[in-house]
């Protein structure tokens, strides 16, 4: 991070998972988590070797799915 300064355009790679949790009194809470994973300047190239990232929406939806995750977001 330390060739990064304030004010610098980034774009920043994540994960982001969210899941429900039911106190002891019943009340349903949600939770977000969201993971960095890559980060670099707007405009910078890609060092040497890196492997080219798709952009986003070139992606396919995720298939190998736990049945206990669920894909339906509270917002």
């Amino acid at each position: 991070m330390d060739s990064y300064q304030v004010g610098d355009a980034v774009k920043v790679g994540i994960n982001l998972r969210g899941r429900e949790w039911q106190t002891p009194q019943g009340e349903i809470k949600y939770f977000n988590s969201i993971s960095g994973w890559r980060i670099e300047k707007v405009g910078a190239q890609a060092p040497q070797g890196a492997p080219e990232v798709p952009p986003f929406d070139e992606y396919e939806p995720v298939s190998n799915t736990n049945a206990e995750d669920h894909d339906d977001l509270p917002f």
